[in-house]
């Protein structure tokens, strides 16, 4: 019987080496012949087990990948430029957070996939849609990270998470988004009423209302698209004076040549106080006046560009300091005359550095600004002030309007400083400008828009 089961053995050795058959076939013969000869074989023997030489193992087939699995191992930021290629809108931002909410019930990765998703937010224009925000918001797991006990709170409990809830606050925040009921509810789901980014919705809740309506002047989300409106909403910013005047000098247009040469005329937009005009009128005709720009103006993310007429300051000599007029303004009055007690301590000079820059007379706002549009302006504004005619006028200009510049990028071109000056000589034969459209005074409005 010993011979038998050798010879058993030999064959099993044979099958293993041949990767024909495996070691729990050949414990299962084994089996088989030791329960043949149940008076041979004792109950209590152990059959051995026979391992696979590395020899064997090279030469199993290797396993063969998924490629569906292997092409699911993509970035987040893949993720959102593969699927925005038809459009980047509202509808396909929200078809990349669906996916991702919809392909792994634990939501793993889902960290940097907000983060990913806060920075794509501008490109796809929902960075101000508190909508978005909230559907962000519920990418996290739920009552995965609250807090059970008081140690747990007191170590900032899941920090990673709780700072990205903080970040995505903040970006609310800087966008000026007002959280609403909604956003709080799913903060308490998500982080416990004790955490972090409860304590941000809350300052934010406290610190928005009170600022909301602080500013006087606010600058709307969407400007004008059409120049000639943004040039009126801008110069009515800059101007200090309700009772100014907005006159539009001429629109822009396309005119055609005598050779038959399309010509594209800019529009010319300016404005002027009555204040200003008094002033102008009192300009000494012996001392020029000065045009310069451009000046650069931001709207939010928009530069516009504007020029004045200005001229130098009066010299000490020939300033007349007019008396006050009680009855100019009864509100607030002009001049005070207080015969007060002065005490040994207190002092009475200051060393206050006054500077005087001159009058300013006008403002305009023009696409082009070569000497030739703002002769057209000069030649409007002459018409209510008719000392234009006898004032020489110098243009300080640059090459025209164009945004700013860091300060390590290189320059364009030659810049044209208060150097290049040109005398404009005024002709009585001035040509009239095509369109001037006077508007009425903002009194009427009752607040500077």
């Amino acid at each position: 019987m010993k011979r038998v089961r050798c010879l058993l053995q030999l064959q099993c050795l044979r099958l293993v080496g041949q990767s024909a058959r495996s070691a729990s076939q050949c414990g299962a013969l084994l089996q088989s012949a030791s329960s043949s000869q149940p008076s041979v074989l004792h109950q209590r023997q152990v059959l051995r087990h026979f391992h696979a030489s590395p020899a064997c193992a090279k030469s199993q087939p290797e396993p063969v990948y998924n490629e569906k699995r292997d092409k699911s191992l993509i970035t987040h930021d893949d993720l959102f430029e593969r699927v925005a290629k038809d459009a980047r809108i509202k509808a396909t931002f929200n078809k990349v957070l669906d996916t991702f909410i919809k392909r792994d019930i634990r939501r793993r990765g889902h960290v940097e996939f907000i983060y990913a998703a806060l920075k794509k937010m501008p490109e796809f224009g929902v960075e101000r849609d508190l909508a978005v925000y909230n559907k962000l918001l519920d990418v996290f797991p739920k009552e995965v990270f609250v807090p059970r006990n008081y140690i747990q709170r007191m170590f900032n409990h899941y920090p990673r998470q709780q700072e990205c809830g903080v970040q995505l606050l903040e970006q609310m925040e800087n966008y000026g988004i007002m959280p609403n009921m909604e956003t709080k509810v799913l903060l308490v789901q998500i982080f416990g009423e004790k955490s972090h980014p409860i304590r941000k919705y809350q300052r934010i809740m406290y610190w928005f209302p009170k600022f909301k309506h602080i500013n006087p002047f606010p600058v709307p989300q969407q400007l004008p698209e059409d120049p000639v409106d943004l040039a009126r909403f801008s110069l009515t910013r800059i101007a200090n004076d309700l009772d100014a005047k907005l006159i539009v000098y001429q629109l822009p247009c396309t005119d055609v040549t005598v050779s038959g040469e399309e010509i594209t005329l800019p529009h010319i937009v300016g404005t002027q106080s009555p204040g200003q005009m008094e002033l102008l009128a009192k300009h000494n005709p012996s001392r020029p006046v000065f045009v310069e720009g451009p000046f650069p103006l931001w709207l939010r993310k928009t530069c516009v560009h504007y020029y004045i007429l200005r001229a130098d300051p009066i010299p000490p000599d020939e300033k007349v300091e007019e008396p006050y007029d009680p009855e100019r303004c009864l509100d607030y009055p002009l001049q005070l005359d207080l015969d007060l007690d002065r005490d040994f301590g207190d002092e009475e000079s200051f060393d206050v550095e006054d500077l005087d820059e001159g009058p300013v007379f006008a403002m305009c706002m023009t696409s082009q600004g070569d000497q030739a549009t703002l002769n057209q302006w000069i030649s409007g504004l002459q018409q209510n002030n008719p000392i234009l005619g006898q004032v020489p006028t110098l243009f300080r200009v640059d090459a025209g309007p164009r945004e700013l510049q860091g300060a390590a990028a290189p320059e364009s071109g030659p810049s044209h400083g208060p150097e290049a000056e040109t005398l404009k000589e005024e002709s009585p034969h001035e040509e009239e400008p095509e369109v001037i459209v006077e508007e009425e005074p903002r009194r009427s409005k009752g607040m500077k828009q």
